[in-house]
């Protein structure tokens, strides 16, 4: 039963195939705002037909650059099938059947786009009858086979497309027609789209476009038959697709400009470098076979054909023998090469890329240093310094190198080192400097024996010979040189408050001009305090006012002062000296009591006013310790104690309280001096009313009577009782 409704299905179906008309549906995404440049409708579906008449419109695609449309033109996957000027899709001619899939593609000025159409349904051959689509709804099938063998097609090919460049057959014992033929994969219905087409009748594969054998080099697809209904019949069976190369790359270099050098003397045959260039056609036939040539050398001398390229490997040697390879004789050290590298192994008709090579001829050190002249001279003052000459050498190496760079030294004659030579790095002169001062009277001519070497040591075949060294003679001029203090500086020790006039020192300063008989005089140049005088004669130093360690202008105990000598030369010299004075101390300063305000509230339970020491501007032992007591004034130490607590210091206290006021205490300082001094000295004791941490005190002057006032009351009360 259920077979039967199966059949019966088909039937009908096959019934309402053979008079439906063509029709399109359209699968849109939506209304956008925006133009999208390209097919406006991506899908299409086309119902099958017994047969597509010639110039019959089948659909009408719609297609929108954007930009006005000029100029659109298409093309499509299936040679049978154009677009007219009304954008219909129309066959070119009565097809019985076009397959399952076209592809139109849209191209403009401003956009590249695809779209695809389904042919749905089943489409007859117009001999064939209902029976037949019967007799394909339960087949009784016959042995068949798929021979798909592989095919090729060279690249670049040009129109008329397309092309057949193969067949797919099917092997059976019947001779029936009841399959067609289809084709998949990369190349047919998937990207690169519509490369291939098939004959659904003949199995004839077709390339529609030229191809690019160095973008793909060969396609891998898929070739089934299907009856009429779209059941697989046979396959799917692989059709491989080779794209055979042509000869359409030139030979590319990875540089157009290389750069090598070469040490002068390199034997010949020596490696410069590698010229490497590379071909994008097949590697496994001679499109991609590349060989070397040296077209151009410049300059040409002294040999055209100094340099060989291995013509398969593009290595770049050199031919020139070792002893003509001299960089300081060749006209030139760089040279440069013109490269040629042709495909097709070198034949006459490969193609050629050019590349350039740039050779350094490059130096080493096969010549020495040569001073310029045997004998320098030079004439120097004595006691200056700096540089007295220039050594000039000779060097016809590379400049810049270490193979020309020089190197200077003394080898004799400079046993003080009064000298040193450095190398000027602009023309490689040698700059004899003198680095500790000459003196004439000791010696007036110098000679010196300087020697002169390169940075890199020299080729084993070069040295060092005579001109290698030269001599120097450096003369020392006279100057009037200023007198000399000895010692500088002269340092004594005087006690302070010495007798104005007292001695002090005795300067000494000696002329180094001992060829010379000159007589010197002194004088003070910088005296702070003006303290001291000197005879201009003998030198002697004596005070011309008191000494006072305590002064500002002694620092650390010491008090400097500078004197100048002066000779009697064309033209007079002078000289400088230093006197430091150590002063000793002297106890010529009274102490005194610090700090000199105390602070105590009248209700205090504790009677302790305050601890004061001293300070005395004397140093020990004319200062501490010291003695703090009262004034000699009477009653005092009926109220007032002071208590000795250190050597500096002491505790004034109250015996009773005192009301609010303002007290000044009478105190007495003695130093330890020998013989001591002593100082009288007042404390203002400020008597407050204390509330909650805080002192109220008097702004009153203090009352220096009201403490004798105070003993009296306090006498006559006590008589009273």
């Amino acid at each position: 039963m259920k077979a039967t409704m199966e059949l019966g299905a088909r039937i009908v179906l096959a019934f309402l195939l053979l008079h439906q008309v063509a029709h399109v549906t359209s699968q849109e995404s939506g209304h956008q705002e925006a133009c999208i440049p390209g097919f406006q409708v991506k899908y299409y579906q086309v119902a099958s037909r017994a047969l597509f008449k010639n110039g019959q419109p089948l659909l009408q695609v719609q297609f929108d650059d954007c930009q006005g449309n000029e100029g659109v033109t298409f093309e499509v996957s299936d040679p049978r099938f154009y677009v007219d000027r009304d954008w219909n899709l129309v066959p070119y001619q009565d097809i019985a059947y076009s397959g399952p899939v076209l592809y139109i593609t849209g191209v403009s000025m401003y956009v590249d786009d695809i779209a695809q159409v389904d042919i749905t349904g089943l489409l007859l051959h117009s001999p064939h009858t209902l029976r037949h689509i019967l007799d394909q709804t339960f087949p009784h099938r016959s042995k068949r086979s798929l021979l798909v063998p592989p095919m090729i097609v060279t690249e670049n090919q040009r129109a008329p497309f397309p092309r057949i460049i193969g067949k797919s057959h099917v092997i059976s014992s019947e001779k029936s027609r009841m399959h067609i033929f289809r084709l998949t994969g990369p190349g047919a219905d998937q990207d690169p789209r519509g490369l291939f087409i098939i004959d659904i009748d003949t199995g004839d594969v077709l390339v529609s476009r030229s191809l690019d054998r160095e973008a793909i080099d060969s396609y891998q697809l898929e070739v089934s038959t299907t009856d009429f209904a779209g059941n697989l019949v046979e396959g799917p069976a692989i059709l491989v697709v080779t794209v055979i190369d042509q000869n359409d790359n030139r030979p590319i270099f990875t540089e157009t400009r290389y750069t090598g050098e070469v040490l002068e003397g390199s034997p010949t045959g020596t490696t410069v470098m590698t010229m490497t260039a590379f071909d994008a056609d097949d590697t496994a036939t001679d499109n991609a076979a590349l060989r070397y040539n040296i077209v151009r050398q410049s300059p040409d001398k002294p040999s055209p054909n100094m340099f060989y390229i291995d013509a398969e490997r593009g290595d770049i040697v050199t031919v020139i023998s070792p002893a003509l390879l001299d960089r300081e004789t060749l006209p030139t050290t760089t040279y440069e090469l013109e490269i040629v590298a042709k495909d097709m192994a070198g034949s006459e008709v490969g193609l050629t890329g050019t590349a350039t090579a740039t050779i350094t001829i490059t130096d080493k050190n096969d010549h020495a240093p040569e001073f310029t002249h045997p004998l320098f001279e030079a004439h120097v003052y004595e006691g200056s310094r700096g540089v007295v000459v220039n050594l000039t050498v000779d060097d016809r190496d590379d400049p810049a190198t270490g193979a020309w760079r020089a190197i200077y030294s003394i080898i004799n004659g400079d046993a003080s080192h009064n000298f040193a030579i450095q190398t000027n790095p602009d023309n490689n002169e040698g700059m004899l400097s003198v680095v500790k001062p000459l003196n004439y009277e000791a010696t007036t001519l110098h000679t010196l024996l300087i020697r002169v070497e390169n940075e890199d040591p020299l080729t084993p075949d070069a040295g060092y010979g005579p001109s290698s060294t030269a001599t120097v003679h450096v003369t020392v001029e006279d100057i009037n040189e200023g007198p000399v203090f000895f010692p500088d500086p002269l340092i004594v020790t005087r006690m302070e408050n010495i007798p104005v006039g007292s001695f002090v020192a005795s300067l000494n300063a000696t002329d180094p001009d001992i060829l010379e008989i000159q007589s010197i005089r002194y004088a003070v140049l910088r005296d702070p305090a003006g303290w001291l005088s000197v005879n201009p004669v003998r030198g002697t130093v004596n005070t011309s006012a008191a000494l006072d360690r305590e002064s500002p202008y002694v620092h650390d105990n010491k008090y400097t002062a500078l004197f100048i000598a002066t000779d009697n030369g064309s033209p007079p010299a002078t000289g400088t000296g230093t006197l430091i004075i150590y002063l000793q101390d002297y106890n010529d300063n009274a102490p005194y009591v610090v700090p000199s305000v105390a602070r105590v509230c009248e209700d205090a339970h504790d009677m302790n006013v305050a601890i004061v020491g001293g300070w005395d501007k004397d140093l020990p032992p004319n200062a501490a310790p010291f003695k703090i007591e009262l004034g000699k004034q009477p009653g005092l130490d009926k109220t007032w104690r002071v208590s000795r607590v250190n050597s500096t210091h002491s505790q004034i206290m109250l015996l009773h309280s005192l009301k609010k006021a303002n007290y000044q205490l009478p105190l007495l300082i003695t130093d330890s001096g020998v013989p001591p001094l002593s100082n009288n000295t007042e404390v203002k004791v400020q008597v407050c009313i204390c509330k909650k941490n805080r002192m109220h005190c008097s702004l009153a002057h203090s009352h220096r009577s009201s403490l004798l006032l105070l003993s009296a009351t306090l006498l006559l009360i006590l008589l009273c009782l």
